[in-house]
């Protein structure tokens, strides 16, 4: 799906960190007070606004209760204990100590409500921030930002799955060049990155293939010189990745054994240490998948199994990111498509539960060590116009990286629609 020029996206008006560039920052004793003011406020805000964000995705929905909002003391918890954490007053449930000691960098919001109960259409709600249309296709939140924000000098994708399971993220109406680029263990690094034959027989075949090309699009486009087709947009991409130095971010073959063991050996693990290399190297948006938390049966066992996976990992991102000085230009999401019960079930399980479930928030400017909002003890429903709707996570995400979240464009149809329709959470992110 090749995406139309939409009204009036932020490229298409001088910004006016681009006007004030023009005109040279250090000769602008001449302009206003109001120019300098301004000048000055673009700077600032240029240097605090994070670049990246990783997408911790727990696949399936997982349990409030027993990971970012427990309740002990209380029958919901069905014997599911509080940890203390390094942020005063701030809760995780047993079994998370790694990320507790961590909390002062986390902020967790635990009101978050959807309308959208069925995995496939609540999925789609969290990573959109819209839900399903049977019109159109909305685009994730990492197609969101890969189409807003700059390119920069990234030689590989710039949205990337990691264990993407059956559902990546996807463009949607911004196009299929915007779909999450899928990948899996990054033990080893991306597979076929080499050519198969020598580079003389490689570069014929380059050769041969434009001529092919110039042919088919020559009956499809008026201007050749301005434009190309998508699939060959896509060999261009691929020729640039499959020679380009931030391949190495991808293999883990090579970093040493101490840089690795904090994460845990697990595939999730590694994904996560893979991801924060990568947005090192300026990939703007990384999800990586930890599957298995649909709890319908023997939920806390299953949850004991995956926070064993969770905890050191999210911890380790956390510290990773820190120690290199990247965490201020990275913000961390954790979170699925829903909650769970708070009652249990015969099986002892719990079902599925929009109606007031919880996401963590790390590093970027997000204003770490708090709890806001929070499910009822006594399990009732958080009312959707008392809780925070996922719609409003979007929107904030958005705002933090400097995207306007209101911003309207037109799908190739002509329909106009916003890249969100949420408001901004007051007091998550610092300003």
């Amino acid at each position: 799906m090749k995406t139309e020029k939409y009204t009036c996206g932020q490229l298409d008006h001088v910004h006016r960190r681009t006007l004030l560039k023009g005109l040279g920052l250090a000769g602008i004793s001449w302009l206003t007070p109001l120019a300098q003011a301004l000048a000055q406020q673009d700077e600032h805000s240029k240097q605090q606004r994070p670049k990246s964000v990783i997408l911790l995705w727990m696949d399936g929905g997982p349990s409030q209760l027993e990971t970012f909002d427990p309740q002990p003391n209380h029958a919901i918890a069905a014997g599911t204990e509080a940890i203390s954490t390094a942020a005063k007053g701030v809760l995780l449930a047993q079994g998370m100590g790694q990320l507790a000691e961590e909390m002062q960098d986390v902020a967790l919001v635990r009101s978050v409500v959807s309308k959208e109960g069925d995995h496939e259409r609540a999925m789609y709600n969290v990573r959109t921030g819209y839900r399903p249309d049977p019109t159109l296709v909305h685009p994730s939140l990492g197609a969101i930002l890969c189409h807003q924000l700059p390119v920069g000098a990234t030689e590989i994708p710039r949205h990337i799955s990691i264990l993407p399971g059956g559902s990546p993220s996807r463009g949607g109406y911004l196009g299929d060049e915007f779909d999450a680029f899928k990948t899996y263990d990054p033990q080893h690094g991306l597979p076929d990155m080499k050519a198969r034959v020598d580079d003389d027989r490689q570069q014929q075949r380059t050769k041969d293939l434009d001529i092919l090309e110039h042919t088919f699009a020559s009956n499809r486009l008026a201007k050749l010189e301005e434009t190309r087709t998508l699939h060959m947009h896509t060999i261009r991409n691929a020729q640039r990745m499959m020679t380009s130095e931030q391949l190495a971010a991808f293999d883990l073959s090579q970093v040493p054994e101490r840089e690795k063991t904090p994460f845990g050996d697990t595939e999730f693990g590694r994904g996560c240490l893979a991801a924060a290399r990568l947005t090192e190297v300026g990939v703007r948006c990384v999800e990586v998948t930890l599957s298995g938390w649909d709890s319908h049966v023997n939920n806390h066992g299953i949850h004991d199994g995956l926070k064993k996976v969770l905890d050191p990992a999210f911890a380790a991102l956390i510290r990773y990111l820190r120690d290199r000085d990247q965490l201020r230009n990275t913000l961390v999401l954790c979170g699925g498509e829903f909650g769970r019960t708070p009652h249990m079930n015969p099986a002892g399980g719990r079902d599925h539960w929009p109606h007031g479930f919880s996401v963590a928030l790390a590093g970027g400017n997000v204003v770490g060590g708090q709890a806001m909002g929070g499910s009822h003890a006594d399990g009732r429903k958080v009312k959707f116009d008392e809780g925070i709707p996922i719609e409003n996570i979007h929107a904030t995400i958005l705002d933090s990286l400097g995207v306007q979240a209101n911003l309207e464009l037109q799908t190739p149809i002509g329909r106009p629609i916003k890249l969100s329709e949420g408001k901004i959470i007051t007091g998550l992110m610092q300003t």
